[in-house]
């Protein structure tokens, strides 16, 4: 783990760069995701080192089993590009194929290693400890084509820059405002919602004694329900303008989609942001959870088994603001009880908002509040 002493080191030592000037014509085409083309943008940035492409087979297997790489470095989600049957076939006869994405703009070159079927049932038993299809991640495994190809890429074209993506930053760019900054301890905050009050007091406690916090909303596909990335970014402006020092903080996007893996999910989340350059990571009461699928804590307990990263995690109780105490507070220095305790369920925030009230400003501060009502649709249908 990092000992907080400077900007750590890249995952697995060196920060990865695929981009490339070679050109594609003349090769076969096959279409990805808009999610899937953030993820090949993710891993040419070095984002996600130390992935250079889709994972080969040994590697699959040993990140759904273990957690970990062929090699023994830790990785805890697959990122696999899915095809169906026929396409397979074209792909191995080809051997380099060129990746498009959504909108047909050409993005990246796979240089294909392998192609493999893989056991749908394992893979989400090992990344999401159960086969229920009500999870969104289970079910979206279950939907994927039945192939795998593996090989590294080579990255040709950004998607143009729009709105959403003017806060999206590389590990290059996040590692050198840090340094400017003069920030040598810094702590990462993944989130997929707008700021609560209790969030902004996890990340004020724990720079009292660090840097600065790199605020790091994730932007993507995202459940039902869940809070659009406008409304996060915007809540996240207000917030930051209002409420803290200069140089305390600092707001970066990063454009990949929410699996709601849990444990699993938020050791990733640690290896991302060690890969940005933060020294420590905030993880709360369910990091990365969905219902009721993971124990409360299960996400803090599994950096025991991930003591060679070098980012540290920062666990943090649930917080809230105490009547009687009248501060922010958490279970273990609060002897009062839960009727005293103003806390709210992401749920139940969702369904005051929904009604067009202000939630409590011990809950959401007024100028985040009324940015969120002011939207007809402030929620992923």
């Amino acid at each position: 783990m990092s000992q907080g002493i400077g900007i750590s080191k890249p995952h697995g030592g060196k920060l990865v760069d695929r981009f490339s000037t070679t050109n594609p014509s003349g090769l076969s085409s096959v279409s990805i995701s808009a999610d899937l083309a953030n993820d090949v943008e993710n891993i040419a940035d070095g984002i996600f080192s130390p992935l250079e492409g889709f994972l080969l087979q040994e590697d699959f297997e040993n990140v759904i089993t273990k957690g970990r790489l062929f090699n023994d470095i830790p990785w805890t989600i697959p990122i696999v590009l899915d095809v169906d049957e026929s396409t397979v076939s074209k792909i191995k006869e080809a051997g380099t194929i060129l990746l498009q994405n959504a909108d047909g703009i050409d993005t990246a070159i796979l240089n294909v290693e392998e192609t493999y079927t893989f056991d749908k049932e394992k893979m989400v038993k090992g990344v999401y400890g159960t086969t229920d299809n009500s999870h969104p991640g289970v079910a979206r495994t279950m939907a994927m084509n039945d192939f795998l190809v593996g090989g590294k890429i080579d990255y040709i074209r950004r998607p143009e820059n729009t709105e959403i993506r003017k806060y999206r930053m590389t590990p290059k760019e996040t590692r050198d405002a840090f340094s400017k900054a003069g920030w040598k301890k810094i702590v990462a905050f993944q989130t997929r919602n707008p700021p609560h009050v209790a969030h902004e007091i996890l990340q004020k406690t724990s720079i009292t004694t660090r840097d600065g916090v790199f605020v790091n909303p994730l932007i993507g596909k995202k459940k039902s329900g869940d809070f659009k990335d406008d409304v996060i970014i915007k809540s996240y402006e207000i917030m930051i303008k209002n409420y803290y020092p200069e140089n305390r903080c600092k707001l970066g996007t990063l454009h990949t989609e929410m699996r709601y893996g849990g444990p699993k999910e938020a050791i990733h989340h640690a290896i991302m942001r060690q890969n940005y350059g933060c020294t420590h990571i905030i993880i709360g009461r369910d990091h990365a959870g969905v219902g009721s699928f993971y124990d409360p804590f299960a996400a803090q307990k599994i950096f025991d088994n991930y003591t060679d990263l070098d980012i540290s995690p920062i666990f943090f109780p649930a917080f809230f603001y105490c009547k009687k105490c009248l501060t922010f507070t958490n279970p273990k220095t609060c002897p009062h009880d839960a009727e005293s305790r103003e806390q709210i369920s992401g749920t139940k925030l969702r369904s005051i908002i929904q009604e067009g009230k202000a939630p409590s400003e011990f809950i959401l501060r007024p100028e985040v509040a009324k940015l969120i009502i002011g939207y007809d649709k402030p929620f992923v249908d």
